[in-house]
């Protein structure tokens, strides 16, 4: 079901027009969540054009930092060539979680099943008359 749906949802992955544009591209490199980077042609500007093929849904927030600053051009070489080895104490990056089961939800919050504070009596409502 996927192969024939996949040609025409771009939200589900590349496209078949996607990977057929990757014709004469270079694979720059793969990131730990097998995201595929790509670089090739040149944009109006003269600088290389760089983008990502996603393993899965497509989500920005699924690129790793130290690759989100090669897209971005804010490194010229791969990250895993010009960067250092991650510390110990870095927490791997996780995608944006919003919308989901797991979204941050403060504790008033009506989908946390709290309840809001009570005025504290230092609101005074607007009127145009006023």
């Amino acid at each position: 079901m996927s192969l024939n749906r996949n040609p025409f949802t771009w939200w589900n992955g590349a496209t078949f027009g996607t990977w057929f544009g990757l014709r004469g591209k270079t694979r720059i490199g793969e990131d730990s969540l097998g995201n595929v980077y790509w670089a090739g042609g040149k944009d109006p500007n003269g600088i290389t054009r760089r983008w990502v093929i996603y393993n899965g849904p497509n989500d920005a927030s699924r690129v790793p930092p130290e690759w989100f600053g090669w897209l971005h051009h804010q490194i010229d070489a791969a990250p895993d060539q010009v960067l250092p080895a991650p510390r110990s104490w870095e927490k791997a990056p996780e995608p944006n979680q919003t919308g989901t089961r797991a979204a941050y939800r403060p504790s008033g919050a009506l989908e946390a099943g709290g309840q809001r504070a009570r005025s504290t009596g230092d609101y005074e409502a607007w009127t145009p008359d006023a």
